[in-house]
């Protein structure tokens, strides 16, 4: 049988990106396919407000570049477009503590740390990681407590996958020796979480999927796949026929090899749907492994209205609290206020009654703060937010129910918003900024945690009843099928992932030969 296409790509993000550029470059004939729109810098929304270009809601008829996920036990932000995530990242690429490479259901299968080091500095080469350049009140403050706390060391600047040329000033390609497009540097504007519209942020529709279009890549937008069925009716060796929907219309197309790179909830909804229909010898453990790097997210309020926290780049410095605890200060961009709907003051205990008396008492005895806080001008410009990362081996199951997937327990305390340090910490971080700490209201109220970096579910393992994929990312039962993004990660790294993602993806890509 005569082939379309040697790989189908599923998803557009971190994975499916470096695999349509190296799979491109080695000849092969690439197809992506991406649920979301294709965006160029004045799509973006200029705030959070524009909820029809910033929210993806099909039903809605929204078709923007932010996706939200409600589970039992967690809440879930994750990018939508050509592009995926990187979109609206907030470009931080740090390499993960030591402890990640040798924890989850990965370890053992090979020295990850000492693999994956030449990965990561190709990775960092081709999304330009770059030092901030730019500190902001924020990000002083949180020096100034690194100093207090005995702790200078563990503050830094950090690693930004963000042109630092002059601002606003466009320059022929600074990162391929010409060969990419043209980019500006970074204004400072703090949009980097709607979308930049000053073609500052290197997304990876300016790098790797920019490239894989040079080498002959096809990428089809607005396409959701149903179906992945193997051409021989048992395990894909002559092939797999992809059915899709695009422009209200039912397409399939015929390939040699097929990568899920839809992110940990697409590629595990996916793989869970087909697993009961067309692949039934997937791994027993797809769904298993799922992570939400144990996150916490606490907006800080600048009640007195006598601070701009919108300015610099999304997120501009990092501080390692202790050996498993990182603690970023982000921010939105000027107007972006729409976060401003669900959030309440900050409430930790481990029971409902305990959370909502603590806000009840919170609201009697703060009056007049919290009204000022509510009622603040402009929340992007008066808002500080405080992202908390951490490491554990705290893990989720990710399952079909009647809704949709949902989410079990599976190994150690369920994921919690209340980390160790951070209402002490936000409490005393507000203190220096004329703040009071909120959260939103899954977190309060519910005991939710919101993540913006799920990961597992397709996890690494010895063979099909550990694992879902194999060290080089094959997935067991099948041939010619493989699983590059968040899906993959299989263990916290308690940082942000997105270089970790396309450093273990530039790591797979190694492993298939030339056409």
């Amino acid at each position: 049988m005569i082939l379309q296409y040697d790989y189908v790509i599923i998803g557009s993000g971190f994975g499916g990106a470096v695999s349509a550029l190296r799979l491109a470059e080695k000849g092969y004939k690439v197809l992506v396919v991406e649920k979301g729109k294709e965006f160029s810098a004045t799509d973006f929304p200029k705030t959070n407000w524009n909820l029809r270009k910033w929210l993806w809601a099909p039903l809605l008829k929204f078709k923007g570049v932010l996706s939200l996920s409600f589970f039992r036990h967690m809440t879930v932000l994750h990018g939508v477009g050509v592009g995926g995530g990187s979109l609206i990242y907030a470009a931080a690429l740090p390499v993960p503590p030591a402890g990640f490479f040798d924890s989850g259901h990965w370890k053992g299968l090979a020295d990850w740390e000492k693999e994956l080091t030449p990965f990561y500095a190709e990775a960092r080469r081709m999304l330009g990681s770059a030092c901030n350049t730019r500190m902001e009140p924020g990000d002083l403050v949180m020096q100034e407590m690194a100093a207090e706390m005995g702790i200078p060391e563990n503050f830094s600047n950090a690693e930004v996958g963000i042109f630092m040329g002059e601002p606003g000033k466009q320059v022929d390609d600074p990162y391929f020796n010409g060969q990419g497009p043209a980019r500006a540097g970074c204004t400072f504007c703090g949009g980097c979480l709607v979308g930049c519209r000053h073609n500052a942020k290197n997304s990876l529709d300016k790098n790797y999927l920019y490239f894989a279009r040079k080498h002959g890549a096809e990428i089809l937008p607005e396409t959701m796949v149903s179906d992945v069925v193997p051409l021989d009716g048992a395990k894909g060796a002559t092939g797999y026929k992809i059915t899709c929907k695009t422009s209200g219309q039912m397409k399939s197309f015929t390939t040699r090899a097929v990568v899920f790179s839809a992110g940990a909830l697409g590629t595990v909804s996916l793989l869970l749907k087909l697993k009961e229909t067309s692949l039934p010898h997937l791994s027993p453990m797809v769904g298993y492994g799922v992570r939400t790097n144990n996150e916490s997210v606490v907006g800080v309020i600048n009640y007195k209205q006598n601070k701009d926290l919108s300015k610099g780049v999304a997120i501009g410095s990092v501080l390692r609290l202790d050996d498993k605890t990182y603690v970023e200060p982000f921010r939105h961009n000027e107007g972006s206020g729409v976060w401003r709907l669900f959030f309440i003051p900050l409430a930790y205990s481990n029971t409902l009654a305990g959370r909502l008396l603590k806000i009840a008492f919170d609201f009697i005895r703060h009056p007049r703060t919290n009204l000022r806080t509510i009622l603040v001008d402009d929340f992007g410009k008066r808002t500080q937010g405080l992202l908390f990362m951490q490491e554990g081996e705290q893990s989720l199951r990710l399952k079909q129910g009647l809704f949709g997937m949902r989410s079990v327990l599976h190994k150690g305390v369920k994921p919690t918003p209340y980390l160790p340090l951070v209402e002490v910490f936000a409490h005393s971080y507000a203190r220096r900024i004329d703040g009071k700490p909120y959260t939103l209201a899954t977190e309060s109220v519910f005991g939710i945690p919101v993540t913006a970096h799920v990961l597992g579910g397709a996890v690494m393992g010895n063979d099909i009843t550990t694992g879902v994929i194999d060290k080089d990312n094959h997935v067991f039962g099948y041939e010619n099928m493989l699983v590059c993004d968040g899906a993959m990660i299989s263990s916290n790294p308690g940082v942000n992932p997105s270089l970790t993602i396309t450093a273990i993806t530039e790591r797979a890509m190694s492993k298939i030969s030339p056409k």
